[in-house]
């Protein structure tokens, strides 16, 4: 799932008396507000203050549940709040459990639990081609081995990036091409394009990370795994207890 660039999410508080709502639904608040018709903490669809995210998000967040009674905390649901914040990107859940316990998780995107799927297209990709910055190693047999390390230089020397002077090297022995990508500005569906053009079947192997130089969030970056005849892509895992 993706989430935009601010705060997004629902808290549900379960049934409160009347004079709960009421009050809950007064409290002032800059990201934060009580609706009243699903009984949910959500985020008001204002612009926000210039006030640092997180701080004041969870500030809101606890005063409101701080109006609860204790004796209904029994009865609240819970639910996630996921906040970006402004300097580093950096994404936190705030996560409040069933019974009301609030905790707060940084997402730490992890590819090693991951599942992978088939890949399918530029669809895969929600970071603007300009934007894209590859790291990885792919090697794969080539017919013109010279040639196929020639023409992905000159894909990459000729991509009119956000930032195009990323490291790339291209090599060859016998049959076999190498690709090494540091940093490097280009289209990946692009590239996978042009490799599965260059390689013979079923030769290419390697990792392909996709992230941004741009503002792009963790959620959004992908990996390419090509391996047996496949390409494959996967989604970072971001919260420990993901499954």
């Amino acid at each position: 799932m993706f989430y935009d660039q601010g705060c997004h999410g629902v808290v549900e508080l379960g049934e409160l008396p009347r004079h709960v709502r009421l009050r809950l639904a007064s409290l002032p608040g800059e990201w934060l507000e009580f609706d009243p018709p699903s009984g949910s903490i959500v985020v008001r669809h204002i612009e926000p203050s210039t006030r640092p995210s997180l701080p004041t998000i969870v500030g809101e967040l606890v005063h409101r549940l701080s109006e609860i009674p204790a004796d209904l905390h029994k009865g609240i649901p819970g639910g996630d709040l996921f906040v970006h914040t402004e300097d580093t990107g950096q994404l936190a859940r705030v996560r409040v459990e069933a019974g009301g316990a609030v905790h707060i998780h940084w997402a730490h995107p992890d590819y090693a639990r991951a599942r992978r799927r088939p890949y399918s297209g530029a669809a895969e990709t929600s970071i603007e081609p300009w934007a894209q910055c590859l790291n990885g190693v792919i090697t794969f047999a080539a017919a013109d081995p010279d040639g196929a390390a020639s023409e992905l230089l000159t894909l990459a020397d000729t991509f009119d990036g956000l930032y195009p002077e990323g490291d790339c090297a291209a090599t060859r022995s016998d049959q076999t091409v190498r690709l090494e990508m540091k940093d490097l500005n280009l289209d990946s569906h692009l590239l996978v394009r042009r490799l599965t053009e260059l390689a013979l079947p079923r030769s290419l192997e390697g990792r392909i990370v996709v992230t941004s130089f741009g503002e792009a969030q963790p959620e959004a970056n992908i990996r390419f795994m090509f391996q047996d005849g496949q390409i494959w892509v996967q989604r970072p895992l971001l919260w420990e207890d993901a499954v």
